[in-house]
């Protein structure tokens, strides 16, 4: 299945910050962490994580420092600050919201869809 890029994109703010809310965190261990939370179906890439990333630190709802991975090699790991904690609970919120609508108009819509026809046994 494909994520439509309009709901990635809504998501991708709370994703991060709720990553990182668990602990710091480098670039390319948040792409893993979104295709392990996904199941694989969100395979988010380096061109759309670094600039929110980079937009997030603007904001001061994350924080960036440098360090060394296992082998030596420098990276940037990233820390959510107050601010992106008190930013996650207010998405969290609005995404209460949006979830219960939603789950509303699907429950009101199933409702109202005819019910398929049965297929004669032996017929299937």
């Amino acid at each position: 299945m494909r994520i439509d890029k309009d709901l990635v994109a809504a998501s991708a703010t709370p994703l991060v910050l709720g990553i990182l809310a668990d602990g710091e965190s480098y670039g390319y261990a948040i792409l893993k962490r979104v295709d392990e939370l996904s199941g694989g179906r969100m395979q988010w890439t380096d061109g759309m994580l670094y600039p929110l990333l980079h937009r997030l630190e603007r904001l001061g709802l994350v924080e960036a420092s440098w360090g060394t991975s296992d082998v030596g090699r420098r990276r940037k790991h990233y820390a959510i600050t107050a601010a992106g904690r008190e930013a996650l609970v207010e998405r969290q919120a609005q995404w209460d919201v949006v979830a219960h609508a939603l789950h509303q108009v699907w429950r009101t819509a199933q409702d109202g869809l005819p019910t398929p026809p049965r297929v004669a046994e032996g017929w299937a």
